[in-house]
């Protein structure tokens, strides 16, 4: 029974009905006359199987199979079906090469294979009728034809895409010819034109595309200026990455805040003694670059320099376009400059490269100093607290106007002299200090030679070096002899418990750096109370006196080594003088600055004299009003007892 069945029903999968192939050949015979003459379609021997409706339902209908050899290809919309039955000259056209045969497979319908179709005669949403009122089967679309709709786009003046119904109970077939007149936009046609739109409506597109193209635009250089303004706030981050040691209060800051904010503050003269209590109680980290700037603009308000000790003025970035000499020296000391900060460590990074600019500017500018050897420390802590052309305009008030550039000139006699100047100041404030260093013969350039020419910022913490630089830009240079004086003197009990020459010096550079935060504090605060200006100035004079005497008394000298270094140092006077002189004329200008300021308090005094005295006559005026009241109140009381 079962083989019976499986026997019927291949026979019966290897047939086709007649008005199928009858409707199939019709619809090639239409598509072969439009195609064109050169590509004729292909005949294929297998017959129609258009993987839709029910099957059983058609083998029950259909007649006689002529030949079951072959299954035609399924109907798609790539390939239409062509019957056997085509014209022997469309066969003589086409060109001949064999075919491989065509195997079955079976394909998936929209309706299970096991489930009969129910076509009854009453009518439903899948019928439709003809003229004679008779309805007619609407053919389903095969599973191909689903995907494909699901996926094609319709186009254009198609109102369906391209629907084929097929009527099989009337036997007759619509043309491939009809549908392409009805459909012209079909997925196999040519595309249709699309209506021409007006002007108006092409300049609102016009107008549309313009306007989204400059908001693009905009997005862009505000995503730039996001990006520029990250970059910045990192860099801040990095450059600030260092531990305070003063910590500044919210009063203070905003006593900073409200002296940064002054209009035209260039020109202004704040009170220095606020300055300087805001000074002692801390600097805002984050203001501290804009604060120095502020006590330069202060400082050159009270004390300008002469015309003839001033640098030129030229431009930073026409510095920039210049080459100098000193770019070997200068490329070299790049990342020996604060190895271990993260602004500076990156190889020709952003703060390599912000050293080396302002490094060269320097050299380009001052000739004469050209480049030292820890002048990069210096430059490095400016960059850590602004921009570069700040950077520079602040390395010049500290080189000219705070007389740095002095101890960085090639000769280096200002660095002697700032030498023998702290080694009498520990010989006459710190005796046994002094006493242990000679015994162990241990000159200060040993140890102190990199504070002055670095500022403490080669060995210190930053924290630290940053309120040295604090105070050096509000006293000057002579506050590097007040933090030198400062921290020997601290540490002196623990430096005379080491009794070699190498012991003491790894002390100084290895241990006496690292600090801790009261005593660094400590420090600062023992220098805001020092004032060492008189003996300093004491102590170079001492020292030329010192060097003429020793040039005069060398006996195994002849007369032309004598000559020699007479013109030595009659050179190194000449330079001394000229120094002199310009300490000379800073005095000037100082007595000049302290002259007017005692004019004005003289002129104040004045005026507050008169002022007292206005007070004072009105007060005896009122004493004799008020005395007069009180002669007036003890009539009126014995009035008023009369009257009672």
């Amino acid at each position: 029974m079962g083989g019976s069945r499986l026997k019927s029903h291949a026979s019966a999968g290897n047939r086709v009905t007649d008005k199928t192939s009858v409707s199939l050949s019709s619809l090639s015979k239409a598509m072969s006359l439009d195609e064109s003459d050169d590509q004729a379609v292909p005949i294929s021997p297998v017959k129609s199987h258009g993987s839709t409706g029910n099957l059983l339902q058609d083998i029950n209908d259909s007649a006689e199979a002529t030949e079951p050899a072959f299954r035609r290809r399924a109907n798609t919309f790539s390939h239409m079906p062509s019957s056997r039955e085509q014209p022997k000259q469309i066969i003589a056209e086409t060109p001949s090469f064999p075919k491989p045969k065509l195997m079955r497979y079976h394909s998936v319908s929209t309706d299970t294979p096991h489930k009969q179709n129910d076509y009854e005669s009453r009518p439903s949403p899948g019928r439709e009728t003809n003229n004679s009122g008779n309805f007619v089967r609407v053919r389903r679309q095969s599973w191909r034809q689903q995907i494909f709709l699901r996926v094609a786009s319709p186009q254009k003046g198609c109102e369906s895409p391209c629907k084929m119904q097929d009527h099989c109970e009337g036997g007759d077939v619509t043309s491939w010819t009809s549908l392409v007149t009805t459909c012209n936009d079909s997925y196999l046609g040519a595309v249709a034109e699309e209506r021409k739109r007006t002007s108006g409506e092409l300049r609102d597109l016009w107008r549309k595309a313009i306007l989204q193209q400059i908001l693009l635009l905009r997005m862009e250089k505000e995503n730039q200026k996001l990006q520029a303004t990250e970059s910045d706030l990192q860099n801040k981050r990095l450059k600030l990455d260092y531990e305070e040691i003063t910590l500044c209060l919210k009063e203070v800051t905003l006593v900073w805040e409200k002296m940064l904010n002054v209009p035209s503050r260039s020109i202004v003269k704040f009170d220095m003694e606020n300055i300087h209590m805001a000074m002692g109680q801390g600097v805002p980290r984050h203001h501290r670059g804009e604060i120095w700037k502020l006590l330069a603009e202060q400082h050159q308000l009270r004390y300008q320099l002469p015309a003839k000790q001033q640098p030129k003025n030229t431009p930073y970035q026409e510095l920039l376009k210049q080459l100098t000499s000193q770019q070997h020296a200068i490329l070299i000391d790049l990342g020996r400059t604060f190895p271990t900060h993260p602004y500076f460590t990156t190889q020709l990074g952003a703060g390599q490269l912000s050293l080396y600019n302002l490094l060269k500017a320097y050299s380009l500018l001052d000739p004469e100093v050209g480049y030292c050897q820890g002048l990069s420390f210096v430059a490095g802590i400016l960059l850590l607290h602004m921009s570069e052309e700040d950077a520079f305009q602040m390395l010049k008030f500290l080189m000219y106007d705070m007389g740095l550039r002095r101890q960085y000139r090639p000769d280096m006699i200002i660095l002697q002299i700032q030498m023998y100047q702290l080694s009498r100041l520990l010989h006459d404030y710190h005796r046994d200090l002094y006493c242990h260093f000679e015994e162990n013969e241990i000159s200060p350039s040993l140890y102190a030679a990199p504070w002055f020419l670095t500022v403490f910022a080669s060995q210190f913490p930053l924290g630290f070096v940053a309120r040295v630089f604090d105070m050096i830009f509000l006293q000057g240079s002579e506050v590097i002899f007040k933090v030198a004086l400062s921290l020997l003197r601290s540490h002196k009990p623990l430096i005379l418990q080491h009794e070699s020459l190498e012991s003491i010096i790894d002390f100084i550079k290895s241990t006496l750096p690292n600090l801790g935060l009261v005593q660094m504090e400590k420090t600062i605060n023992q220098v805001f109370g020092m004032d060492l200006s008189k003996q300093l100035q004491a102590y170079e004079v001492e020292y030329h006196v010192l060097q003429d005497e020793l040039i005069d008394s060398s006996p195994t000298m002849t007369e032309n080594e004598r000559l020699e270094k007479l013109e030595k140092n009659n050179n190194c006077l000449r330079k001394q003088n000229s120094d002199l002189l310009e300490e000379l004329e800073v005095a000037h200008t100082k007595i000049e600055s302290l002259e007017a300021t005692v004019n004005t308090l003289l002129s104040n005094e004045g005026k507050l004299k008169q002022a007292i005295h206005t007070l004072e006559l009105e007060r005896a005026a009122l004493l004799a009003t008020v005395e007069e009241f009180h002669q007036q109140v003890p009539s009126s009381e014995h009035v008023s007892d009369n009257t009672f």
